[in-house]
């Protein structure tokens, strides 16, 4: 009796390349634009962050001189004298708009020759040292709105190239009746790469976001401490008491 062998039934191996670069090149427009803006934000976050890095180490820097200048001064004339030293200094320009705003005061206020300086107005100093420090807080924060903005929305629009990058893998899935590795392969590899750079983008954003505030927090505390031994310094010395 003859047997009949079959022949063993011969399987081509199905190669299917998901390199990173690979999905990326091989992504839809739309997920490669959306890749390109998280990685727009995620540059301009970072040098954002080391222009912040550089803007609070050079403060930090003119604010610990100028403070030093001012608890050897002898005169608040002789201190604003030399005011143009510390010009990266925010406490030196909060002592200045306070300095000439006693000044005004003093101008408008008739004196005895022989007689000490006694003004009024102290409301006037306080508003304008106020003023002030608002300004300089808020030049601190400047540029902030984008770390925030990518922190937040980062992770969004990294989903939203996922679910583009998925329904692409649908539609082949549709168009050529088959669910195999190489149909539905380089959709969900463009779409986790989405997602990875959309984290990528985002979760630097935050934590150099939350380390500035954090910062600028401390200057604020400092310039308003800087204030009040301001404005007591004035009241003791140049200012009726009531």
């Amino acid at each position: 009796m003859n047997y009949a062998y079959a022949a063993p039934i011969q399987t081509s191996a199905v190669s299917v390349n998901t390199s990173a670069l690979d999905a990326i090149f091989q992504a839809s427009p739309v997920v490669q634009m959306t890749l390109l803006l998280l990685i727009g934000l995620s540059v301009i976050c970072w040098a954002t962050g080391y222009s912040k890095y550089k803007q609070f180490k050079e403060l930090a820097e003119a604010n610990e001189a100028f403070l030093n200048r001012f608890w050897k001064a002898t005169s608040l004339d002789a201190l604003y004298e030399d005011i143009e030293h510390f010009k990266r200094s925010s406490i030196a320009r909060v002592f200045k708009s306070g300095y000439m705003e006693m000044q005004k005061l003093a101008g408008s206020t008739k004196q005895d020759e022989n007689s000490p300086v006694q003004l009024s107005g102290i409301d006037n100093l306080e508003r304008s040292i106020r003023k002030t420090i608002d300004l300089e807080i808020a030049a601190m924060e400047s540029r902030l709105t984008l770390l925030a903005t990518t922190g937040s929305t980062g992770p969004f629009i990294g989903l939203f190239g996922t679910v583009w990058g998925i329904m692409g893998s649908f539609h082949k899935i549709g168009a050529m009746g088959s669910a195999s590795l190489a149909v539905v392969a380089p959709g969900i590899s463009e779409a986790l790469i989405a997602t990875a750079i959309g984290l990528a983008a985002a979760i630097p954003a935050v934590v150099l976001y939350n380390h500035f505030i954090s910062k600028i927090r401390r200057e604020e505390m400092a310039l308003n401490n800087f204030g009040h031994d301001f404005l007591n310094i004035a009241k003791r010395n140049f200012f009726k008491e009531k």
